[in-house]
């Protein structure tokens, strides 16, 4: 049995860029950080490596990092 454990953060805009969130959720400190994480292939989108720091992501999208699951959510007091 696997058990997933997905990590909810809040978001306040509609879309965020995916450099942008791994900022937000704390995963990293700095863009330049984020640069390498994201080009080392380390960092899915939807079960999908994603290099593009770019990349939109939106609410219900799941990012993983390192082993762990995070999924984009709409922070309703906006």
């Amino acid at each position: 049995m696997i058990i997933l454990v997905v990590k909810g953060i809040k978001i306040r805009t509609e879309t965020i860029t995916l450099e942008q969130f791994l900022k937000w959720a704390g995963l990293v400190q700095t863009g330049g950080e984020a640069k390498i994480l994201i080009q080392s292939g380390k960092v899915k989108v939807n079960g999908q490596t994603e290099k593009r720091r770019s990349h939109k992501l939106s609410t219900g999208d799941l990012i993983e990092v390192n082993g762990d699951t995070f999924a984009v959510e709409k922070n309703g007091n906006t």
